[in-house]
């Protein structure tokens, strides 16, 4: 798939976006790519110590369909003795406060207008007795161990996009911050509840995950407060 992608005279496939100057964005894991590379330069798999996401670097693998690289992963995994996915849970919650921020907006070198924009505040609570699947998610959102208690089986997130009307200095002021997910040359901002869950979602799926609940309306998926998810 990787060569396909530039092989001349294929049609340029939706993951592919030429960015100009002979630069590519791929839109897939940017961090699992490291490991790609490296296992097609030096023809063999070599992973930090104690890395944890076989799974997303095997499905990364499988979309760029390098069998060798699946083979090399198997092996990795049977011989640490990995188990077959456990039964597991995972929940996520997010709420969000709305409140009105007022500022001094400048007209002019000594006009000044007092104005006032709604900033919203997420809160999120991601709960997972699946370890792998934990860290594939504080991955995802850019979490350090720093951030939470070691072998907690949750994290909080709380983040607040910058209106296009509030200065870049009163939001900094206000000690607001925003949330990022990706990688470098593909952050994208998580701007509201729909784009937070969707990458939850990813997350999930990719781990064997299946929806088991939504509330408060099944119908209406992303813009729900709570997810449900089990293995089995």
């Amino acid at each position: 798939m990787l060569g396909a992608m530039f092989r001349a005279g294929t049609p340029m496939p939706p993951n592919l976006n030429s960015q100009g100057g002979g630069h590519y964005f791929i839109d897939r894991d940017g961090k699992a790519f490291r490991h790609i590379l490296n296992f097609l330069r030096l023809g063999r798999l070599d992973l930090p110590l104690g890395y944890g996401e076989t799974a997303l670097l095997r499905a990364e693998a499988d979309f760029y369909q390098i069998r060798p690289l699946l083979d090399a992963l198997r092996e990795l995994e049977a011989s640490r003795g990995t188990p077959a996915p456990t039964a597991a849970l995972l929940h996520a919650d997010v709420d969000v406060s709305p409140r009105l921020v007022h500022f001094s907006d400048r007209r002019g070198p000594h006009h000044y207008e007092l104005s006032s924009v709604q900033v919203d505040t997420f809160r999120a609570n991601l709960f997972c007795t699946d370890p792998e699947c934990l860290g594939a998610l504080r991955a995802r959102f850019g979490v350090t161990s720093g951030d939470r208690a070691e072998g907690s089986p949750h994290f909080h997130l709380e983040w607040a996009p910058c209106p296009v009307e509030l200065p870049e200095a009163e939001y900094g002021r206000l000690g607001l911050q925003p949330l990022w997910t990706g990688g470098p040359g593909e952050r994208r901002e998580v701007v509201g509840t729909p784009s937070f869950l969707e990458e939850v979602l990813r997350v999930a799926l990719e781990h064997g995950f299946r929806l088991d609940s939504v509330f408060p309306d099944p119908e209406d998926l992303l813009n729900s407060r709570s997810l449900r998810f089990v293995r089995h």
